[in-house]
């Protein structure tokens, strides 16, 4: 058996990045339990057609947890197949039930099965860990319902929203991804027992005479795993499946990564509104001591981004699954599904330390409103001046103007003088007075309904959660 130490290749997935939890899901060990899981369903099933002494069942039974992987891998070394390696393996340790093991199954019975009792693991695990994510973005949506800031369009300055809302468009995004997982679990199906080609003739062979049928064993099994068969299959379960497992934690990662993307461009100086939590004895750069790169969330972005390749070889698994059975996607399976659902537990955790540690820094919230708010705020000015009696294509002009007058004094570092401008400008004073010009101008009030809405994505999120 190959010892695995740090002098060899690792992935960065077995130690850097996910959860112990995922990869005690995705590991050896509990891969041949499920195998093992599943050969003791089928041994129950043949008993009770009487194939199957109650003694053989209850040796199987007893061995069901005793994987040996270091005799598995000394039989697959000699033999080259994984799968008969675990069942001689298993039958080594079961005088009594080893003869009757994988009787009239072939190989993706078992395996086709166990995996997707796997994939049903993950998908909970991650559900958990998601809906955890929610609830204490609920919580902070609605803290910062009422909170203003300026919202950017074209990474440009545009007009105000509040923290709240930005944030709740993040939550709407992950509430979509939730719903989207958890009906995805509801559908995920087994190959059931089926055989070579799906037919089931070998296990017609394996019945007659026993009153029993290949259905209700195949119910019997399934009933067992808790796990809904597909009602056709062929040597395998369909590998659409994988696409649709794929494509829903592809949609996670996207949404997690937009998240992290508009941390890393709020955290940029220049903007300086949000940060990502950095420690104490944190170091942001072996070079400028004075760095607080946003590592945390470039992680999430660069991660996101490996797991948005993925749904493109299970396409192509699906697509080349050719007649009854090819064989090219067995060895792409064995990595791909695993590092998607690991890759997607990193993502959800670190996004969630990100979450609850995030810096919101009111000062440059205040900067950039002073700096951009009286921009927006100038549509105020112009319905009003038009109210009041006034020209809006005049008006506009004279709004436009000043208004590049007072990027040129904002683009070297200036305060912005719109306001001062405009509340003295003999035009604009006669439709509004100049007070109520300046309180036009208070780009602070001109979030519309975004507070409002803000708490009812908050409220719906807890609900869906409920």
């Amino acid at each position: 058996m190959t010892q695995f130490t740090h002098e060899t290749y690792l992935n960065p997935l077995t130690w850097r990045y996910g959860s112990e939890e995922m990869r005690a899901i995705w590991s050896e060990v509990h891969k041949r339990r499920l195998f093992r899981q599943v050969w003791v369903a089928l041994a129950a099933a043949q008993h009770q057609a009487g194939l199957v002494t109650a003694e053989q069942l209850a040796d199987l039974q007893a061995h069901e947890a005793d994987v040996d992987i270091e005799r598995a891998s000394e039989i697959d070394a000699q033999i080259g197949h994984d799968l008969m390696a675990e069942i001689r393996t298993y039958a080594e340790q079961c005088p009594v039930g080893g003869p009757i093991i994988h009787l009239g199954a072939t190989s993706y019975d078992i395996t086709d099965n166990a995996e997707p009792l796997r994939v049903r693991e993950s998908l909970d695990l991650l559900l958990g860990t998601l809906a955890s994510l929610l609830a204490d973005l609920a919580d902070e949506i609605d803290a910062r319902a009422d909170q203003v800031c300026m919202g950017f369009t074209h990474i440009q300055p545009a007009e105000p929203i509040t923290v709240g809302y930005r944030l709740a468009t993040y939550g709407q995004d992950l509430l979509a991804d939730y719903h989207e997982m958890r009906r995805l679990r509801a559908a995920i199906r087994g190959k059931g027992i089926k055989g070579a080609v799906g037919s089931a003739a070998s296990y017609d062979l394996v019945l007659e005479g026993t009153g029993m049928t290949t259905a209700e064993m195949e119910k019997l099994v399934m009933d067992t795993l808790d796990l809904e068969p597909y009602p056709i299959a062929t040597q395998v379960h369909p590998r659409k499946q994988d696409v649709h497992v794929m494509n829903v934690l592809a949609g996670l990662a996207a949404s997690l990564y937009r998240f992290a993307f508009d941390v890393r461009l709020l955290q940029s100086p220049p903007i300086g509104e949000w940060s990502e939590p950095f420690g104490k004895k944190q170091v942001g750069s072996s070079a400028m001591p004075f760095k607080r790169n946003p590592v945390h969330t470039e992680n999430i972005d660069s991660l996101a981004r490996l797991l948005a390749a993925l749904p493109r070889v299970a396409w192509d698994n699906a697509a080349h699954s050719l007649l009854e059975r090819t064989l090219d996607d067995s060895a792409n399976r064995r990595i791909y599904l695993p590092e998607a659902f690991l890759l997607s537990d990193e993502l959800l955790r670190r996004s969630h330390r990100v979450l609850r540690g995030l810096n919101i820094h009111e000062e440059g919230i205040r900067r950039n409103l002073a700096a951009y708010g009286v921009f927006a705020a100038t549509e105020r000015l112009l319905m009003a001046v038009v109210r009041n009696g006034g020209s809006r294509q005049e008006m506009h002009e004279t709004i436009r103007g000043h208004a590049m007058t007072a990027w040129g004094a904002v683009w070297v570092g200036e305060p912005n003088p719109l306001a001062d401008m405009l509340a003295s400008d003999p035009e604009v004073l006669k439709y509004v007075e100049a007070d109520k010009v300046r309180q036009l101008l208070d780009a602070t009030s001109h979030v519309g309904s975004a507070p409002e809405r803000a708490r009812q994505m908050a409220e719906t999120i807890r609900q869906a959660l409920a």
